[in-house]
């Protein structure tokens, strides 16, 4: 009330309390509890920032446990954010088209959980549109660890851009006879040419029902959650301009950086060190450096054309 104009003295005597306690309180250093909860402000206001302003308090608070170690309540951190104005991008839904064309069998069923990288990759494709026309990219997911294990991008959507996204994958990461790759009835999913790379190399082709997007979730929310943190954030002058974000996107933020909920709160390569003997990265060129051959820059890699 003082702070507003009023007189210190009318304002105690209406609150009942005295001046000199008043008068103590003003004087009174800042409390431990205080100068904590600046500290972990400015520390939140870095990991906001560091996110790319994406994150919200879930995972704020997951990079203060888990990335540096710290002591502090969920409830706190919500309640700095919320105090700062500090928060995360909302989510994005839209509608996708539905595809008449039933062909191969649901094997997944739902069930996204996998206890080891290679057994379940989902794909799908996107759009994105620029001044100069629209941005196509085709990425394979790794359901266990929510590793980008493929991706490719192109200006026009043809089988090619699903296959190079396939063969990117299967080059980097050597499956096992066996595992599924899940998509959707797409037309470039259902086509010879992805088929047949998949069949080649072991994997076994599964497709949710039609017009059913929960039956690829895991790979819907990841296109929802790109679409929020990247590709709606500003608009593309050109082509090469947007495949060089998606590029820094997935390779550098989603896949070092980002933490993600299914994988404890962890980024997908750390999750994935957690399985330093298994036997399921069979690549020579890749066995010791697991990120080698994957950081390709669309400018470079041949998987785009403008």
């Amino acid at each position: 009330m003082a702070g507003e104009g009023l007189p210190v003295q009318l304002a105690c005597r209406v609150l009942d309390v005295s001046e000199s306690g008043y008068y103590v309180w003003r004087s009174r250093s800042p409390s431990l509890r205080e100068l904590r909860h600046a500290w972990l402000t400015e520390r939140i206001r870095q990991i906001h920032a560091a996110s790319r302003g994406t994150y919200g308090a879930r995972r704020v608070h997951a990079e203060l446990t888990l990335g540096s170690g710290l002591v502090v309540w969920h409830g706190t951190v919500e309640m700095l954010m919320q105090r700062e104005g500090i928060r995360g991008l909302p989510g994005n839904r839209r509608r996708r088209p539905i595809q008449q064309v039933p062909t191969a069998a649901d094997l997944v069923d739902r069930d996204f959980h996998r206890d080891a990288p290679n057994r379940l990759w989902v794909t799908d494709i996107t759009e994105h549109p620029t001044r100069e026309g629209k941005v196509y990219c085709c990425v394979v997911l790794d359901v266990c660890s929510r590793r980008v294990v493929g991706w490719s991008i192109d200006s026009t959507q043809t089988s090619s851009l699903v296959t190079n996204a396939l063969g990117m994958a299967i080059h980097n990461r050597r499956p096992d006879p066996g595992s599924l790759i899940h998509s959707d009835h797409g037309t470039r999913f259902t086509s010879w040419a992805f088929t047949r790379r998949a069949q080649e190399s072991g994997l076994v082709p599964s497709m949710g029902s039609i017009g059913d997007c929960f039956d690829n979730a895991v790979i819907e929310s990841f296109w929802g959650r790109m679409q929020v943190e990247l590709l709606n954030r500003q608009r593309w002058k050109t082509r090469i301009e947007l495949a060089n974000a998606i590029f820094d996107y997935l390779e550098i933020f989603h896949n070092r950086q980002r933490r993600h909920s299914a994988p404890g709160m962890r980024t997908p390569i750390e999750y994935e060190k957690l399985y330093p003997t298994a036997n399921w990265h069979k690549s020579p060129a890749t066995r010791l450096h697991p990120t080698r051959g994957t950081s390709r820059s669309p400018r470079n890699s041949g998987r785009f054309t403008a």
